[in-house]
């Protein structure tokens, strides 16, 4: 057998090739939509991939089943309480399914993060045909946490009653499973779909057993209490991916072929003047030193998709402008969240901005921020970071407004006064800085470092 996890830091997803070597059939378990890493996979081993499943209807990014099964002609699974668009095979509990002779599958239906949510039992019959070797949760289980029953992702019934479903699908199904056997989560540290996830990708249901909080004795009124309260709001984007996971949709090879174009300063600023969004992939350090008016930065190198699809309008069309030699993987990643209505990337970057009228803001250090507070043209500083980082520390006076919500509270924003943005490490607050301007709020300036860096000055 050979059991894989593939993870993908950006959106903290884990999925998993499963191979049975004597009978050369694979599975992949909730892949990214990006499916050239399982179909090189396939070619390098020599296997046929026949089988795609699903964990649940993802809301945090968009599943590659359609792009499998049309490359491959696999078979889709999802549990059997899903509703789709596309043709599915349902996964019924107790059931299974033998990819060979050496790897058999057995489905666990685990509703409470959404009501199809199934687990995959993985038995290596040459080790144990009694003994599952390993257990794919999805978003049922972490280490660590449990899914949250809250998303948008299961219209029609409350978090109470997803919660309380949850609680029987980790007493009833999980917890009996023998202590060693590997746990493989859908999502790790980073991700939205729960509050406490690890920075581990794996574990044992042992482990879990002793350290994961919602696996303690409980009953089920505390359980609910305790995996609903202090869920921080889900992101925008959420609603709209699971809704999108379950039609028929374009393929994202279809997207990229269409929305992978060079576009010229000119065509881009015409896009803007039309409705576009001007989404700025660059560094905050270039982004700050001169952007176009308007447009919104989202840096690459962090958590770039989950924030796009944050802070962008969902329905307006998007021009990338990425640095020189990553405009494409810059719409690819936005692909991977399902925002495709991107018409093309400014082609040239360097060379086309140089040539065009900027704008710019200033990034101060901790040690200037501090000096300034203690002026008499003291600045407002505004926090954009979450609740909870809020807690463990903050700039005494600092306004709190968390990122996912700025666009809608601008009005609390302070004005008539200079302003300097905060979060953990400078990332969101050049985020934050660029939706200032776009909606009106103009000359703040950023931490640099952010929090991290105010901390190691007042240490010194």
């Amino acid at each position: 057998m050979i059991l894989e996890q593939h993870y993908l830091a950006c959106l903290s997803q884990a999925s998993y090739f499963i191979v049975d070597e004597a009978s050369k059939v694979a599975a992949v378990v909730d892949p990214r939509r990006d499916v050239a890493l399982y179909l090189e996979r396939a070619r390098e081993l020599g296997v046929e991939i026949r089988h795609v499943f699903l964990t649940h209807f993802h809301a945090d990014f968009v599943s590659g089943h359609l792009e499998v099964a049309e490359a491959t002609g696999a078979t889709v699974h999802i549990g059997r309480r899903a509703q789709a668009e596309f043709e599915f095979e349902p996964m019924r509990d107790g059931e299974g399914l033998e990819l060979g002779p050496e790897v058999r599958l057995e489905f666990l239906e685990t509703p409470g993060h959404t009501p199809e949510s199934c687990s995959i039992l993985v038995f290596d019959r040459a080790a144990s045909d009694e003994k599952p070797h390993a257990v794919l949760t999805g978003d049922t289980l972490f280490i660590g946490d449990v899914g949250r029953p809250d998303l948008l992702a299961s219209v029609g019934m409350t978090s109470e009653e997803l919660a309380g479903m949850l609680y029987d699908s980790t007493r009833t199904k999980l917890l009996p499973l023998p202590d060693e056997t590997i746990v493989y989560p859908g999502h790790g540290a980073g991700s939205a779909c729960g509050k406490n996830l690890s920075t581990d990708t794996s574990s044992t249901v042992g482990v879990q057993r002793d350290t994961n909080y919602a696996l303690q004795e409980m009953g089920r009124d505390e359980f609910v209490r305790l995996v609903t309260e202090a869920q921080p709001p889900a992101p925008a984007y959420f609603a709209y991916d699971a809704a999108m996971n379950k039609r028929t949709r374009e393929t994202l090879d279809s997207v990229l072929r269409r929305a992978a174009v060079g576009l010229s300063l000119e065509e881009c600023l015409e896009a803007q003047a039309e409705g576009a969004q001007l989404l700025d992939a660059r560094s905050p350090d270039a982004f700050a030193a001169g952007h176009l008016p308007g447009s919104i930065n989202i840096g690459i190198d962090g958590r770039y998709a989950s924030w796009a699809g944050t802070v962008l309008d969902l329905e307006k069309p998007i021009v990338v402008i990425g640095e020189e030699g990553r405009q494409e993987e810059a719409v690819l990643r936005l692909g991977r969240i399902g925002l495709d209505r991107v018409l093309g990337y400014l082609a040239g970057t360097d060379r086309a901005l140089a040539s065009a009228p900027l704008v710019s803001f200033e990034r101060v250090t901790a040690e200037d921020l501090e000096r300034r507070l203690n002026s008499d043209d003291a600045p407002a500083v505004l926090d954009v970071r979450q609740p909870g980082e809020r807690e463990a520390n903050h700039i005494p006076g600092s306004v709190h407004v968390p990122l996912a919500e700025l666009t809608s509270r601008l009005g609390e924003v302070p004005t008539g006064k200079p302003l300097v943005v905060t979060c953990a490490g400078g990332y969101r607050s050049a985020i934050a800085v660029s939706l200032l301007e776009r909606g009106g709020i103009h000359g703040a300036a950023d931490l640099v470092g952010g929090m991290s860096a105010w901390e190691k000055a007042a240490a010194r």
